[in-house]
């Protein structure tokens, strides 16, 4: 069984450590763990895990967040993947910092990397682990806030929450969809 895990986020480093690039922290403390490495590749850098059984294809995109379905999209068809296989991960302001939800399709919530992940597959059936990064910011500040870096007790938390948002993207495809959401949502 092969799974696509794209974490969103941005290339460059202005935007290495912001709210906005947690999917690729996600991925990143992901691979670190399990001892593997991302390469650059077509659209993105990639990297392979292999967990019990299963072979995740970790993407990083190069495309820029509102891009993000061309390196979806290209990978999905290089690697021969159904789309009931494929797991987004992006930050989520409507949640509170740390906080993991995971769900099997939804709406874009106005998040340009889903909105133009929707765009080019033509359907909001994909599953998403969205990853809570706070609303605490003033009314129109809101990409001040996503662009911005985590505050200091955030980042203390960080690596808990990253190794927690590892386990749930192997729980995805070991144990599925809803035994994960069970398991997993709001802890």
């Amino acid at each position: 069984m092969k799974y696509l895990v794209v974490g969103l986020g941005n290339i460059g480093a202005e935007y290495e450590n912001t709210r906005h690039n947690i999917g690729f922290m996600i991925l990143d403390a992901l691979a670190k763990a399990s001892n593997i490495f991302f390469e650059p590749g077509k659209l993105g850098s990639t990297a392979t895990l292999k967990h019990k059984g299963r072979t995740f294809i970790l993407v990083k995109p190069s495309t820029y967040m509102n891009l993000s379905g061309k390196a979806v999209n290209y990978y999905l068809q290089a690697e021969k993947i159904k789309a009931e296989n494929l797991l987004i991960i992006t930050d989520e302001i409507a949640l509170p910092f740390g906080t993991l939800r995971l769900k099997g399709k939804g709406s874009d919530g106005g998040h340009n990397g889903l909105k133009d992940i929707i765009k080019i597959l033509g359907n909001p059936n994909f599953a998403r682990i969205r990853f809570g990064v706070g609303s605490d910011f003033v009314k129109g500040k809101q990409i001040n806030h996503v662009l911005g870096n985590f505050a200091p007790e955030e980042q203390t938390l960080l690596p808990e929450r990253l190794e927690k948002a590892g386990e749930m993207i192997k729980a995805f495809g070991t144990i599925g969809l809803n035994r994960t959401m069970s398991e997993f949502n709001g802890k």
